[in-house]
């Protein structure tokens, strides 16, 4: 799904380190388009996950969980929503109501979906969980809430990410604004808050200044965490500022840093995607392991079609103990 033909990008994953470095883009002006993608292209907020079948499911924003299909990761075609009924709950949260930022997994012969209910600027909001046992639209079992806040938090309940650690423990980051982005720890047998440990664990945030940072997500790889997440303004088409940063620690809990050894809870964060050419505030991103490689799924708004939320799709390079798109 690079810019590259796949014999090419093949070739490249194959380069020396130091060789591989030297072609990356180290430079926000630098950075990559996103891979070709065609079809129905228009979306926010993507999480896509790859079939025992080889089919891609992607759900997004949108109301009742917006999906697409692709055999190929190169044509998306829009499907029906992941609830063909919404639950009723989700008007104690939004009035529409319309559920957002969705993040599919599938572990052990379920697919979970962990999403958010709210509205715009408002921290009344709720993390709801669905589960299945194929992922396809209409197949979907609402689960209810898994962490709410309301306008008396200091924190806000949506933007979640399932992380499933290597010692078996389950963890949902999430959070949007505010006091910036939370996690806490999750039951495997009921994909809720484990009662034993109801801590919320702050991972990053912005003291001073803008408080803008959202939409968490965590991968391990290399004997580190990373925790990626989108910084500055979203939804205002080419007036937008969104940006993906990242940061790594030693424990999935944190403190993570960024490449300066700033931490991510005093405004760190080291840039993975910025705004470059037509592609205008990158962000709402998702991390995913594909036959060639990770790949960051994300949204962007195209300068040239008047600000269109397009579905934007590029490998990672980890070579440099970083991760690099291409």
């Amino acid at each position: 799904m690079s810019r590259t033909p796949v014999r090419r990008r093949t070739a490249l994953l194959a380069l020396p380190a130091a060789a591989l470095l030297a072609l990356l883009p180290s430079t926000a002006s630098a950075y990559p388009n996103p891979g070709r993608v065609t079809g129905d292209v228009v979306t926010h907020d993507p999480s896509m996950i790859r079939t025992s079948s080889g089919q891609y499911l992607l759900y997004a924003t949108g109301g009742g969980i917006a999906n697409k299909t692709s055999s190929d990761r190169t044509a998306f075609r829009n499907g029906a929503d992941a609830f063909s009924s919404r639950p009723g709950w989700w008007r104690n949260y939004s009035s529409v109501p319309e559920a957002w930022a969705p993040d599919i997994s599938y572990h052990g012969g379920t697919y979970l979906m962990y999403y958010s209910v709210s509205k715009f600027g408002s921290n009344t909001s709720a993390i709801g969980l669905a589960t299945s046992s194929t992922g396809r639209p209409g197949s979907w079992t609402d689960q209810g809430t898994v962490y709410t806040s309301n306008s008396a938090s200091d924190f806000n309940a949506i933007d979640p990410n399932l992380f499933v650690n290597d010692d078996g423990k389950w963890w949902l980051s999430f959070g949007s604004w505010w006091t910036g982005l939370k996690m806490i720890q999750i039951n495997p047998a009921t994909g809720k808050q484990l009662s034993s440990d109801t801590t919320r664990y702050s991972l990053a945030s912005r003291p001073t200044g803008t408080k803008a940072v959202e939409a968490p997500f965590i991968v391990k790889r290399g004997g580190y965490y990373y925790l990626f997440a989108s910084y500055d303004t979203c939804c205002a088409g080419t007036s937008s500022t969104y940006k993906v940063k990242v940061g790594r620690a030693s424990s999935v809990t944190g403190p993570y840093r960024d490449k300066n050894g700033v931490d991510l809870m005093k405004n760190g964060g080291t840039p993975v995607l910025e705004s470059h050419g037509n592609v205008v505030g990158p962000g709402g991103q998702s991390i995913m392991n594909d036959a060639d490689g990770d790949l960051i799924v994300y949204h962007y708004y195209d300068g040239n079609d008047n600000g269109t939320p397009k579905l934007g799709i590029n490998l990672l390079n980890w070579s440099s103990g970083w991760p690099v798109a291409y």
